[in-house]
């Protein structure tokens, strides 16, 4: 079983193809797991799974598009779990985004000082729902993410986890329309990023939900107020209203939980959050990040 299921690639997201809807749909709701804890896969060492670790992770992506393992490297402060676990899922180009050492991995963890501190993911803030990359042009997009956890906060710092094919089944079963609208190729714009009068990041324009040359779907989202422009037809701002009230409200489908140290989150880039954390001597919060232009295989 993967994201399509038995449906032929791509017609689970064809909006005029219902029966292939309802198909994919019955069958990616009864496997869907109840709670993160059916996503928890123990290994020895991330670096080198041993087959049924390997295979037990990925019945889990296949399922939810996402999966977390347990091991025992926490404190290790070591990119390379994370960089030797994601080639054994055929996660191989990185994407370089500004803020990211120099290795294509980002150290999520508060920065004291300089241009990392200006930017959410470097502090001690919450962050709404949203999609690695939303920001990035067509050509590198973020189809994969993986974090592995070295050390926790003292206190909070949990993550929401949506699939972003659950979010497209809620949508689509209150209105096919919404999902026209989210896949037009204007429907979200960010702005440029401009630096001292210089263009650091051109505008980029997009749909939310696309479809890949596999017939995966793929989702571009942030629910941030500020530096981002939406399409100002009525369709779209009707979807975008369904989306934040699917997003906003209690939810069953929504996974809940925080990587402790040792635990890592490998997932084909879905929606979400993270909590405020604060942290202590003892505990400073320190998040491996690694995105990929490959989705998990």
């Amino acid at each position: 079983m993967n994201a399509r299921m038995n449906v032929p690639a791509g017609a689970a997201f064809d909006l005029a193809d219902e029966a292939a809807y309802l198909a994919w749909r019955a069958e990616k709701l009864a496997h869907f797991p109840a709670t993160l804890a059916e996503l928890v896969v123990e290994v020895r060492d991330p670096r080198s799974l041993s087959k049924g670790e390997r295979q037990a992770l990925l019945e889990r992506c296949r399922r939810a598009n996402m999966a977390v393992y347990a091991s025992p490297t926490g404190g290790r402060p070591d990119k390379d779990i994370p960089r030797q676990l994601g080639l054994q899922f055929g996660l191989r180009d990185l994407d370089p985004n500004l803020l990211a050492d120099d290795d294509g991995i980002s150290p999520l963890a508060v920065a004291q000082h300089g241009t990392r501190g200006e930017f959410i993911p470097y502090t001690n803030r919450g962050i709404k729902w949203h999609t690695d990359g939303y920001y990035n042009p067509r050509e590198r997009t973020v189809r994969a993410v993986l974090l592995h956890c070295v050390e926790r906060a003292e206190t909070g710092g949990e993550n929401e986890l949506l699939d972003h094919e659950i979010a497209y089944i809620q949508l689509r079963d209150r209105d096919p329309q919404h999902l026209r609208a989210l896949m037009a190729p204007d429907a979200m714009t960010v702005p440029a990023r401009i630096e001292q009068g210089r263009v650091e990041r051109a505008a980029q324009s997009g749909p939310v939900f696309s479809i890949d040359a596999g017939g995966y779907l793929h989702m571009r989202y942030t629910a941030r107020a500020v530096s981002i422009e939406w399409k100002q037809d009525a369709a779209t701002q009707a979807a975008l209203a369904a989306l934040e009230d699917i997003l906003g409200g209690a939810s069953p489908w929504v996974l809940r939980g925080r990587l402790e140290p040792g635990m890592g989150l490998i997932s084909n880039n879905v929606l979400h959050t993270r909590m405020p954390f604060t942290d202590s001597a003892q505990h400073r919060r320190l998040i491996y990040r690694a995105r990929y232009y490959q989705r998990v295989k």
